[in-house]
C-alpha cells in the first residue's frame, strides 16, 4: 500500500512541475509575468544597482532621487483595498501594481502619469525603483521607465527588506491615487 500512495504522489509532484513548467515567466515584450517572489537578476540593462550604504548616498546628492515603491496592493472595484498596512522608505511614493508584468492601458497611464510629475517631466532626474528583495516588480518597472526613455535610473534591488534589516526609518505608505 505505501508503494501506490508514493507512486500518486510522485504522479501528483509531476504533473505540479509541469505545470510550472508550461507557465511563461516573461510576456513577448519581456517582463516577468509570474512567480514574482523568487530570485532577480543581478543586472538589468539601462540601470544602476544600488545597495542600502549607495542608495543612502544617493539620498544625500542633489537633486535626491525620486523613490518609487512598486508593491502590490489589491484593488477591487475601483479602489485599493487595505488588506495589510504598508511602510515603505521615508520620501517614497507608492505606484502599486506597476511592476506587474502585463499592464492595462489605464495602470500603464497611471505609471507614466506618476512618473512623469515626480520627475517633473525631466527624463534625466535620478529615480529609484524598488520592492522587496527577490521581487521581480521592481525590476519590470525599471525596464518600463527606461523603455520611456528615462536615462537615470536605480534600482533598489533587496527593496524594503534591505532597509529594514539596517534599522533604517519607515514610514506608513497610501499608494497614489488611481485617477
Amino acid at each position: 500500500m505505501l508503494p501506490a500512495r508514493l507512486s500518486l504522489l510522485a504522479l501528483l509532484c509531476l504533473l505540479c512541475a509541469n505545470a510550472q513548467a508550461d507557465t511563461p515567466l516573461f510576456s513577448a515584450d519581456g517582463y516577468r509575468i509570474s512567480l514574482y517572489r523568487s530570485p532577480t537578476p543581478d543586472h538589468l540593462p539601462g540601470a544602476t544597482i544600488v545597495d542600502t550604504p549607495a542608495l543612502q548616498a544617493l539620498l544625500k546628492q542633489t537633486p535626491a532621487p525620486v523613490l518609487i515603491d512598486v508593491y502590490r496592493r489589491q484593488w477591487l472595484q475601483g479602489r485599493f483595498i487595505e488588506d495589510q498596512p504598508h511602510t515603505n522608505l521615508p520620501g517614497s511614493h507608492w505606484l502599486a501594481n506597476t511592476g506587474d508584468g502585463d499592464l492595462t492601458p489605464e495602470w500603464q497611464g497611471y505609471f507614466v502619469r506618476h512618473l512623469y510629475r515626480f520627475t517633473s517631466g525631466n527624463m534625466s532626474k535620478p529615480v529609484v525603483f524598488y520592492c522587496r528583495s527577490d521581487c521581480w516588480l521592481s525590476w519590470n518597472a525599471v525596464k518600463r521607465a527606461t523603455q520611456l526613455g528615462y536615462t537615470s535610473v536605480y534600482w533598489y534591488r533587496d527593496g524594503l527588506d534591505a532597509w529594514e534589516a539596517a534599522k533604517l526609518p519607515l514610514m506608513a505608505a497610501t499608494p497614489e491615487p488611481f485617477e
